[in-house]
């Protein structure tokens, strides 16, 4: 029986490689967005946890432990009760208007035969605005509440009288006020996605389709177009829905101190930051809306079969 022998001719030796060629560059690459991603969000995302059993007053290393207390307290407490339950409302109005509008971006420059990339540009920069900066913009200039603000001048010309925006909560003209600001800054960031979709659709579908007197237009769009942006219409709402819940630079801005249309996350900043500093129910609500995070985002996925193939997801009665 002969000895096994090793590449390099030496019998019974195994040559022993270290880490090198595309492995190390792997590691020196990510290396430094890994130790950021597990010191910046999974070390708090634990730490919250852990201080939401606790009474944690001005404190962030407590002593007394409470239990579910902190959890029950958030649970019973009604501003954020209130703030969950108007945010859901918000997500409803402000994920499908952004996804259509989004859509509806990218299908006007997806037909565009010259200045496409220009378009393209114009639509994606507002993405570089921060929150805060737009937020400014749309309560100091457009939505000033003042008889010379822009809406107000606009309105003025069809002689309706001054609005103030965002201090009369009755009607609740802030609705307008948030949802047209976060629709300008998010649009061309999914535009962007849904370009991407559309321009990977195979024409021969079209050809096909025209061929069996499928009329160019609402029948093409959705019998064609609209199922095959099925995996990126599950991404752009997810990413909405998150976005939604998560939404706090307007509001901060917009709505100063106020009581209604407050966000959850506004709600759990004063909650820990505010005269109190309650880290332990701060955290408890933070692991609440972390849950009712997951749980819309799972049912989501699972209605728009989120992870499924198109084999799947069709045999199980999708289109």
């Amino acid at each position: 029986m002969s000895t096994p022998t090793s590449p390099r001719g030496a019998p019974g030796i195994r040559r022993v490689r270290g880490v090198r060629g595309p492995t190390l560059h792997f590691w020196l690459f990510t290396g430094p967005f890994l130790v950021g991603l597990v010191i910046f969000v999974y070390v708090p995302i634990v730490w919250s946890a852990w201080l939401s059993f606790f009474e944690a007053r001005s404190t962030v290393t407590p002593s007394e432990f409470v239990g579910w207390d902190n959890y029950v307290q958030m649970l019973t407490s009604g501003g954020f009760v209130k703030s969950l339950g108007t945010f859901t409302v918000f997500a409803a109005i402000v994920v499908p208007v952004t996804w259509a509008f989004s859509l509806a971006l990218a299908l006007m420059v997806n037909r565009l035969r010259f200045m496409r990339a220009f378009f393209r540009s114009v639509f994606f920069l507002p993405t570089a605005c921060s929150f805060v900066a737009a937020s400014l913009i749309w309560k100091m200039s457009i939505f000033s509440g003042v008889r010379f603000g822009l809406m107000n001048t606009v309105l003025g010309w069809f002689g309706v009288d001054t609005i103030a925006w965002l201090a009369d909560p009755h009607p609740p003209w802030y609705w307008l006020v948030i949802v047209t600001v976060r629709l300008w800054l998010q649009s061309g960031f999914f535009m962007i996605l849904f370009l991407a979709a559309l321009q990977n659709i195979p024409r021969e579908l079209y050809e096909a389709a025209a061929i069996d007197g499928a009329k160019s237009g609402w029948q093409t769009f959705r019998y064609i177009t609209l199922p095959q942006l099925r995996a990126t219409s599950t991404a752009v709402v997810l990413l909405l829905l998150i976005a939604a819940y998560q939404a706090f630079d307007e509001f901060f801005n917009l709505l100063p101190k106020a009581t209604w249309g407050q966000p959850p996350l506004v709600d759990l900043y004063y909650t820990a930051l505010g005269e109190n500093q309650d880290y332990g129910r701060g955290s408890a609500g933070a692991m609440i809306l972390t849950a009712l995070i997951c749980a819309v985002t799972l049912l989501q996925g699972k209605i728009m079969g989120f992870g499924r193939g198109d084999e799947e997801y069709t045999a199980k009665g999708g289109k």
